[in-house]
């Protein structure tokens, strides 16, 4: 965790195992870049979605995890060992460490990336001294 002097946090959270695995391979879906950084009061995601229309992009949430998925304009096409895979779809999930408030969650797609900005749920409560 690193803090500077305009008090934000950066964590750097490590690849989840299905993230790792190439499962999707057989159901033609890559995995997105992304990166994920958490401030104060929200997290900050981002996904390189290159080839994607906009209105091919769907965003969903469950508790404290999201998933992104989103069709490519075409198939993209990747041979390895002689072998050629196509793929037609991204799809990432992220866990994130916290409780979200999706309500007030908001995305921006930009030049192939997707830039989604999730606050915090606040769980605690102030009250008045007298």
């Amino acid at each position: 965790m690193v803090t500077n002097k305009n008090e934000f946090k950066i964590r750097i959270f490590p690849p989840t195992i299905s993230s790792l695995l190439n499962d999707d391979i057989d159901h033609q879906i890559l995995s997105p870049l992304s990166c994920l950084r958490e401030f104060e009061t929200n997290w900050l995601l981002e996904f390189d979605l290159p080839l994607v229309n906009k209105k091919d992009i769907k965003i969903t949430f469950d508790e404290n995890m999201i998933s992104v998925e989103a069709k490519l304009k075409e198939t993209y096409a990747e041979e390895k060992l002689g072998v050629t895979t196509k793929f037609e779809y991204f799809k990432k999930t992220l866990f994130l460490p916290g409780k979200i408030n999706s309500k007030k969650a908001s995305a921006k797609f930009t030049k192939g990336r997707l830039i989604i900005t999730i606050p915090k749920m606040i769980s605690g409560q102030k009250i008045k001294i007298e």
